[in-house]
């Protein structure tokens, strides 16, 4: 019975998680268009609450890189661990999201997971070839995100050199609609799959499951809960995202949209968690960059970045501290 309870429990934990994910990272998605004002506010929410939903269908492999990849053995990871680790990643999801800062989910909910385990069965059970590449995905992204996004912005501007930059306004300004809905899409295709991964590690530590192979239930859930939340909004961060990185134009705005999504349906194809937040700021900086380096806040740049290298060591130690309090009740 108490194993009921706690599995329930982590469902619980994992949707709310979702659910702030949605609401914490809708900038991502929209903040671009919001701020050329390509679209209203209440209309882009939506859109991307509808994309963010189908995109999180489409498929399941970040899912089991995060449920199958972080620890060696499922059967040595107690329910309550992933408890721990889930609460301790919302935590730093709220508090980032309450100070305008645009931080990493997956961070947080890895950073998590390593906390709540080392201090409860020891270092030795986690998979360091499986985070090495987790790890590695979510530093190498954001960079990739800046470089590409450079060259895709020199590349639209040669292209465009002759034209009548009040015509391209009007023009980039309708073709933003597009690229931030593929940005939406490509949102729920990876970022919804990390409660996906969770909830399946606890069921199959659980017992309730023999593989790792997300439930149809799981998905929907999960799914759901961050549409619902993208559907609240996140106006906190959409104002860091959109007006503080770079001051952007239509042009720009398609530029940085059409960038992320590429970077992030890439990661997905290749089962790999990456963080919306990382891949869009660098998307921007990339191509603020293409205009004139000095045009980019890098001010606010190394804030984000600051919150972006503490968050794993911060959840895991939020999380190892949660786990301790569980144990001793």
């Amino acid at each position: 019975m108490p194993e009921n309870w706690l599995i329930w429990s982590i469902v619980f934990l994992a949707v709310l998680f979702d659910y702030i994910n949605g609401f914490h990272d809708t900038a991502n998605a929209i903040a671009t268009s919001v701020s050329t004002r390509a679209i209203a506010p209440r209309n882009a929410i939506i859109m991307a609450a509808v994309l963010n939903f189908l995109g999180a269908m489409v498929s399941t492999g970040v899912a089991k890189t995060i449920g199958g990849d972080l620890v060696l053995n499922p059967g040595q990871i107690s329910l309550e661990v992933i408890v721990a680790a889930l609460i301790g990643a919302i935590i730093w999801n709220v508090a980032t999201w309450y100070f305008c800062i645009p931080s990493s989910s997956s961070h947080a909910l890895i950073g998590g997971v390593i906390g709540a385990v080392c201090i409860s069965v020891g270092p030795a059970a986690l998979d360091s070839h499986g985070i090495g590449k987790i790890i590695l995905s979510l530093i190498l992204s954001p960079g990739i995100a800046l470089l590409i996004g450079y060259l895709v912005m020199i590349a639209i501007l040669w292209i465009v050199r002759k034209r009548s930059p009040l015509l391209l306004n009007q023009k980039f300004r309708k073709m933003q609609l597009a690229s931030a809905g593929l940005m939406a899409f490509s949102h729920g295709s990876n970022d919804a799959q990390k409660a996906m991964g969770i909830i399946t590690l606890a069921l199959l530590s659980g017992g309730y499951i023999q593989a790792m192979e997300v439930p149809i239930w799981v998905k929907m859930l999960c799914a759901t809960s961050m549409a619902l939340g993208t559907s609240v909004g996140g106006w906190r961060i959409i104002s860091t995202m959109g007006t503080k990185i770079f001051k952007l134009e239509s042009i720009n705005g398609f530029a940085a949209d059409l960038n992320s999504a590429i970077v992030i349906f890439s990661a997905t194809f290749l089962h790999l968690p990456v963080s919306t937040t990382h891949v869009v700021s660098g998307s921007i900086m990339g191509v603020g960059s293409a205009k004139r380096v000095r045009a980019v806040h890098w001010g606010v740049a190394r804030s984000m970045l600051i919150a972006w290298v503490i968050t794993i060591p911060i959840t895991a130690i939020v999380s190892a501290g949660i786990y301790t309090l569980i144990s001793h009740l």
